[in-house]
């Protein structure tokens, strides 16, 4: 087989080939994607999910994967239709945004398509119509409402993580997702930590797929990755932006991620505690409507060195639950008190602990001072070294680095209470910032 070409041989080769045939191959999506940018395959007996997750960094090659799944659906084309699909919306979260990148961008619907079966925008009614009469309509995440009455078949969701009415948006467009025996949705979206999108991961109808920008290299301008990773290389930033990771941190938040990760060590090395305590931060309710009850063991070594130990913390929980949580880890670690703040519900909590266990030697203790002020303390300690974290605690840390400033004083971005926090704020407050920190060595 000849492999190389005298000077104009390839020029004179490649002028034999039949245009229509080179676009058709340029075209064909499923012969160049990434197996991140190709969805998952549907079962003939019925719908194994209903919404495609497709997270990614900047440059990725999100809008690519976006724009061939509607091309695919409109046009019923495997792997992604077995039929045309007539009725899609497409929802940006801007109409600009809709037209500029998801339409009409270097990889829009009309770049993807072939001149042949390319749709028509129409500009003044915000839809595509293809050949074969297929139909996208556009929707902005700025007005919800004009989502209502539509019905569509499928949807592309594009930047979820970006819509200042996601909740309302999204909403509006699953009552719309009603036409055809498998309403199905693509969401292309860098990851920010919205209750919405984290939901979105976690709903087992939900299949997701990722891509560093790293994948996409071939396809960005020389330099552009040395050129940020230079910039961003480490940065919680790059973690979200370029890796495509969901980081739960929040610029003004009272502890960083990257300080936490510098303060961690395994079991294994934790010196010869003098004390420990466990504290519980329980609910204002009980059962699926309560907050969760926070509660966390930690130590203090005798050079005053804190270390978190476990987080057992129990979610929508009735009171037995979470007090039998709580002296179980109390028994485990063979811990010095047990520490509950009594705000909610004060000698009722005692006595659910003290029913649980009665040999348990509760420590109660009560907030005088907002979630900030008994907070700061803890986070200085933090700063100067003197807290490390024996293993990963995911929640808890999710928690630490999205706690800050809200509109009515301090909290986390959704609204919730931070009762993981609070449970460690009460756990190193007794062990380090109370007055009592004894003495008796205690060995894990």
């Amino acid at each position: 087989m000849k492999l190389a070409y005298e000077k104009g041989e390839a020029e004179a080769l490649l002028a034999e080939i039949d245009f229509a045939f080179a676009e058709f191959m340029d075209k064909d999506w499923s012969a160049w994607a990434r197996p991140d940018q190709l969805p998952p395959s549907l079962p003939p007996e019925g719908p194994d999910w209903s919404v495609w997750l497709v997270l990614g960094g900047r440059g990725a090659g999100k809008t690519r994967a976006g724009a061939e799944w509607v091309r695919g659906m409109a046009l019923g084309l495997p792997p992604f239709s077995d039929r045309p699909v007539g009725r899609i919306a497409l929802v940006g979260e801007t109409l600009a945004d809709v037209r500029e990148v998801m339409i009409e961008g270097v990889s829009g619907l009309l770049a993807v398509h072939p001149r042949g079966e390319r749709p028509k925008w129409q500009a003044s009614r915000r839809r595509l119509e293809w050949p074969n009469g297929a139909v996208a309509q556009t929707f902005s995440a700025e007005d919800p409402e004009s989502l209502r009455g539509p019905q569509f078949e499928a949807a592309w969701l594009d930047e979820l993580g970006k819509w200042k009415n996601g909740e309302a948006t999204f909403d509006q467009l699953q009552f719309g997702l009603r036409l055809g025996s498998r309403p199905r949705q693509t969401v292309t979206t860098t990851p920010r930590s919205t209750a919405l999108l984290k939901r979105l991961a976690g709903d087992p109808r939900t299949v997701t797929t990722r891509a560093r920008t790293w994948a996409n290299a071939r396809n960005l301008a020389p330099g552009f990755l040395d050129g940020v990773l230079a910039r961003y290389g480490g940065t919680r930033l790059a973690r979200q932006e370029l890796d495509g990771e969901f980081v739960n941190e929040r610029a003004d938040a009272l502890w960083r991620r990257d300080g936490i990760e510098g303060l961690r060590v395994a079991e294994a090395d934790v010196p010869q505690l003098v004390r420990i305590v466990v504290a519980v931060d329980p609910p204002a309710g009980s059962g699926r409507r309560s907050d969760a009850c926070g509660i966390v063991a930690a130590g203090i070594d005798a050079a005053r060195n804190v270390f978190i130990l476990a987080d057992a913390t129990v979610e929508h929980a009735r009171p037995h639950v979470w007090a039998e949580r709580a002296t179980a880890l109390w028994r485990e670690f063979e811990a010095d008190a047990l520490v509950i703040e009594t705000n909610q519900g004060g000698e009722m909590a005692e006595a659910v602990l003290r029913e649980a266990d009665p040999g348990v030697p509760v420590t109660p203790v009560r907030a005088v001072r907002g979630k900030a002020v008994r907070a700061e303390p803890v986070a200085l300690l933090y700063e100067q070294g003197r807290i490390r974290h024996a293993g990963r605690f995911e929640a808890l840390e999710d928690e630490m680095c999205d706690f800050g400033p809200t509109g009515d004083g301090w909290g986390l971005s959704n609204g919730k209470s931070p009762d993981r926090l609070d449970a460690l704020v009460w756990a190193v407050t007794a062990l380090a910032l109370g007055p009592k920190a004894g003495a008796r060595i205690r060995r894990l």
